[in-house]
């Protein structure tokens, strides 16, 4: 298939998203929630919706400590600050009260450092335990791609075609993180907030990126076990992955067109304050399938060709 051949080109598509990713990182840095830094979330309601410009104005008069605000629902108002005395927290209230359109506090939470460290330190440990959990299970669901009579006969090993079930697992894990990365990188250059719903969306995308993966890559192992059943000679084993990719391309492109309806949806009709999910979610699905297609499963070539060399 023409993705096989032609790619080098999607390598480098992908190596330049990753590192305009990597360099966001080193320019713009992270803009952490208060779940992971530590600070308060107030929740306004108002009569009528009130004008943000006219709170930003009112908040850089008179507040002098950071002060973030958010449209919410139809008439509310999202404040995100730094931890705050009862005495801030009136003045703020204040400041944000409109002449004949009054705040009143619906919500009022606080996060300390040291929980915002914890909620940190467990998100990480979430996207890791889950590309581990990965590696293992792809390994596990493709051992029989392993020579199970290589005791017996030497030779068996020379026999087997394109790379172990290992070597499956690692390539889906590579494709996660490219798939991660770049919706990372889209957050930091358009300045949005990194919080809980941000990573419970990461941990989304981890998931319907290597169903899509795991799709191509079960055709592959198909194909592979037929060839050595029938001692295929000369088995090609690009050809092999070329032909999976075209058998499944409709069926990925399809999931992922009617998962974007309901995302775009969500993004557009639904509640201000899952935004921000929907739209990483959206952004790791487009992203999740150009990989599962134009990365993955050109990458095991490369890595077959590799180990046969």
């Amino acid at each position: 298939m023409w993705i096989i051949k032609h790619k080098t080109i999607f390598f480098i598509i992908s190596t330049l998203l990753v590192v305009a990713a990597i360099v966001g990182f080193a320019v713009r840095g992270l803009n952490v929630g208060i779940e992971f830094t530590g600070g308060a979330v107030l929740e306004l309601a108002y009569e009528t919706t009130p004008e943000i410009t006219d709170l930003h104005e009112a908040v850089d008069t008179n507040i002098d400590y950071p002060v973030q605000l958010q449209p919410f629902g139809e008439t509310g108002i999202i404040v995100r600050t730094r931890d705050i005395t009862e005495a801030e927290r009136q003045e703020l209230l204040a400041t944000l009260s409109i002449i004949d359109n009054e705040a009143t506090i619906e919500r009022f939470n606080t996060v300390g450092p040291s929980v915002g460290k914890e909620l940190r330190r467990k998100a990480i440990i979430a996207l890791v335990v889950v590309m581990l959990a990965i590696i293992l299970f792809v390994a596990w669901a493709f051992r029989s791609l392993e020579d199970e009579d290589e005791d017996e006969d030497p030779k068996a090993k020379s026999k087997q075609i394109g790379p172990s079930s290992w070597s499956y697992g690692l390539i889906a894990v590579i494709a996660l993180l490219h798939d991660i990365l770049i919706p990372i990188g889209i957050f930091l250059w358009l300045g949005l907030e990194v919080n809980s719903l941000f990573v419970v969306g990461l941990l989304s995308i981890l998931g319907l990126s290597v169903n899509d993966t795991i799709v191509v890559f079960d055709r592959v192992r198909e194909k592979v076990r037929d060839a050595e059943a029938n001692n295929v000679k000369n088995a090609q084993f690009d050809q092999m992955v070329g032909d999976s990719i075209t058998q499944t391309v409709t069926r990925s492109l399809n999931t992922s067109l009617t998962l974007l309806v309901a995302l775009l949806a969500l993004y557009f009709v639904g509640p201000v304050a899952t935004q921000d999910l929907a739209l990483v979610m959206i952004l790791g699905t487009i992203v999740g399938t150009y990989s599962s297609i134009f990365l993955a499963s050109p990458l095991l070539v490369m890595w077959a060709k590799r180990k046969k060399k």
